[in-house]
């Protein structure tokens, strides 16, 4: 998906390695991913969301689904703007990725994959794939991290997008080891420039100004550090550290949220490991476990991981009233609050940002704002407009 170049072990390319990252911690990630061409922010935000929305179904499914409006909204298209999305969808199925790495036996592995294999637009959705071999290594989380959709929101510039995404494969080992310049200058996608072969230009222009935006921006900060012979730049390597101000959903390898009980009960219900671990990071053991409590308390449902996902995301409370005390009016809010729950269980993640984000737009009000901020979908100050907004999408709502 991304411009990526990841963890090579030292038998890879040990030459290139010097220090600590010679030590035996760096064999823990093997792969390395790095792709050709030249990807527009837009793009890049396209390539990450579409990976997120696949990444549960990436090696069990052939083809993978998102509604169009939905996909737009995520990445700041225009939402009408189709012929902007068939580009960015046209440049992602030309852009080649190419890995040199060690499979699971220890063999070397070289290979190259379009980044999707295709993609179509038909009646509002989105649909689009993956080669089996490069799925593979996309959901393998030792070659691929996936990108925090909350901080690629923050990113203004292409190329301080890309530097992220290169380093922050890297955040564990402190280090992205030495890149030679021409490696460099291809993951940023300027290799084909001749104005940035001088690296005072390559400095000046794309360096400082994405190492700036980096740190002020993600959750990780960045150092360069550069190698020369003689009085010319060869190589260039960044240093990394966690950004304590900025860390998000920082996830552990697991051991401490494995043995849980929630974690437990989590997995029972058929959340997958990482989305488990995701959870309890982001929303702490009690807000879980109270949310669990509720899905419970639904009696039987069609979708209880989908519905779960709405009710940590929106924090749906269980109703204090019973039915048969309910006046007419508050049996129609129910009613609608019920329609408007599965719905929201039934969208993808990224689906779900995208709704509350293209319906907070419409809010006028500032008090009608905060209350959705606080309430999500439940906010009583905005019951008619949600009412409203969610038959736009769903007509069949009564």
């Amino acid at each position: 998906m991304q411009d990526v170049q990841s963890r090579k072990t030292g038998e890879i390319d040990k030459a290139s390695l010097t220090g600590s990252l010679r030590r035996d911690a760096v064999k823990k990630h093997v792969a390395a991913i790095h792709v050709s061409g030249k990807l527009t922010l837009l793009q890049r935000k396209l390539s990450n969301v579409l990976l997120l929305n696949a990444y549960d179904t990436l090696t069990s499914q052939q083809t993978h689904a998102i509604d169009a409006r939905t996909l737009c909204l995520m990445i700041g298209y225009n939402s009408n703007d189709m012929a902007t999305l068939k580009q960015s969808l046209r440049g992602l199925a030309e852009t080649v990725a190419e890995w040199d790495m060690l499979d699971a036996s220890g063999q070397q592995e070289w290979g190259v994959s379009s980044l999707l294999s295709f993609a179509t637009l038909k009646q509002g959705v989105c649909e689009y794939g993956y080669s089996p071999a490069l799925a593979s290594k996309l959901h393998d989380p030792k070659v691929f991290a996936l990108i925090n959709l909350n901080i690629q929101r923050r990113f203004t510039s292409g190329h301080a997008l890309a530097l992220y995404e290169n380093c922050y494969r890297f955040v564990r080992t402190g280090s992205t080891g030495w890149w030679s310049l021409d490696l460099f200058r291809r993951l940023m996608g300027v290799a084909d420039s001749s104005y940035y072969e001088v690296y005072k230009h390559l400095n000046a222009k794309i360096i400082k100004p994405a190492v700036a935006e980096v740190n002020k921006t993600s959750n990780i900060v960045v150092r360069p550090e550069i190698r020369k012979r003689g009085r010319s730049v060869t190589d260039i390597r960044f240093l990394i550290e966690e950004n304590p101000q900025l860390s998000i959903m920082n996830i552990d390898d697991g051991a401490g949220a494995r043995n849980t009980v929630v974690y437990a009960r989590l997995r029972d219900l058929g959340v997958n490991d990482r989305l488990a671990r995701q959870w309890l990071t982001e929303h702490g053991e009690e807000y879980v476990l109270a949310k669990l409590a509720y899905v419970a308390g639904q009696g039987a449902v069609q979708n209880p991981v989908g519905y779960l996902t709405a009710a940590l995301r929106e924090g749906f409370e269980t109703a204090s009233a019973p039915a048969a005390t309910m006046t007419p009016v508050q049996q129609l809010r129910a009613n609608r609050l019920g329609q408007i729950r599965d719905l929201v269980a039934s969208r993808t993640p990224t689906q779900r940002d995208a709704d509350r984000r293209a319906f907070a737009s419409r809010i006028k009000d500032a008090a009608a704002r905060d209350d959705f901020e606080r309430h999500g979908w439940m906010s009583a100050l905005n019951a008619q407009d949600i009412w409203h907004f969610w038959q736009e999408l769903s007509p069949d709502l009564i």
